[in-house]
């Protein structure tokens, strides 16, 4: 397929889901502030974008429909539910198997009333751990994967965080390959990173490009696991986008950053430091393809 961003986001809305407009906004004009990031990352070779804005963060699938009839890049829409904090009133008091049912019916059959079906789904801890919601959260994701196949894509801030949720995704029976650490760079020690990847859980870098972060120690932590033979559970993102409602045109303060620096800067810092196609080729392409594979 080419380089495949595991996670990014075109739509989100971080108001909350109780702010009144919330999760709306004009198709056209979100078209007309994303599309043109959308072209530039076709054009360094992005060929399929997985969307990670689930519901409480401002999900809207008529909006990504929109999007992708407009570009050749492959949209991946999430199900789930964000943290706590996000989460919508409907919800807060619905059973693990409530969301089960939902959450199946969204990945086999449709996303509300549309004829799109989600891909993976996506939740989220608080920067704690997991609260009794979310621990709720992580057991019906769990039994979601299970029944479908699905990946689960998790917000997770730290190492004892993501071992956790592991520890309830083991308990649950899920088969840990399934499961993504997402920003896994907010963790420092990479004993933490080696610990998930041996019970099987793909460690995503998704920080990269972000102006706060060092690209020199992105690739030293790739490089060490590279070279300790974990290739095969690494995913690189920039956590970038993202039109936001309410804000004019939906640029939010700073603006939106695109989704080229990895092709752009990152893959070739990575070829300078020692690190081979074929290699780029394993962590861009087949490390996705085969984290988001559906073979249910």
């Amino acid at each position: 397929m080419g380089l495949i961003l595991p996670h990014e986001h075109l739509f989100t809305d971080l108001r909350g889901p109780n702010v009144l407009g919330y999760a709306q906004a004009d198709s056209e004009s979100v078209v007309n502030t994303m599309l043109p990031l959308l072209n530039d990352a076709e054009n360094a070779g992005v060929t399929a974008l997985v969307e990670c804005s689930t519901m409480g963060v401002g999900r809207n699938i008529e909006i990504l429909r929109h999007l992708a009839e407009n570009t050749r890049i492959h949209i991946v829409a999430p199900t789930g539910i964000y943290k706590e904090a996000f989460t919508p009133e409907e919800y807060l008091d619905s059973s693990v198997e409530d969301l089960v049912r939902l959450w199946v019916k969204e990945l086999t059959q449709s996303i509300e009333s549309s004829d799109s079906k989600a891909g993976f789904i996506k939740i989220a801890v608080s920067d704690e751990g997991p609260t009794r919601l979310e621990e709720r959260n992580i057991r019906a994701a769990a039994r979601a994967s299970i029944a479908t196949d699905a990946c689960i894509a998790s917000h997770t801030i730290g190492g004892k965080a993501a071992l956790d949720e592991l520890a309830i995704l083991n308990d649950e029976g899920l088969n840990l390959e399934k499961f993504i650490w997402v920003h896994a760079d907010s963790e420092p020690d990479l004993d933490y990173h080696r610990e998930v990847m041996k019970m099987g859980a793909y460690v995503e870098f998704d920080f990269i490009g972000q102006p706060a972060s060092d690209p020199l120690e992105h690739v030293h932590r790739v490089r060490t696991l590279i070279n300790e033979n974990k290739a095969d559970r690494i995913l690189l993102s920039h956590d970038a986008g993202w039109y936001q409602p309410g804000q004019p045109e939906g640029y939010p303060e700073g603006g939106i950053r695109g989704y080229t620096y990895i092709s752009e800067e990152f893959l070739p810092l990575l070829i300078i430091n020692g690190v081979d196609d074929q290699m780029v080729n394993l962590l861009t392409e087949e490390n996705p393809k085969r984290a988001f594979a559906l073979h249910a």
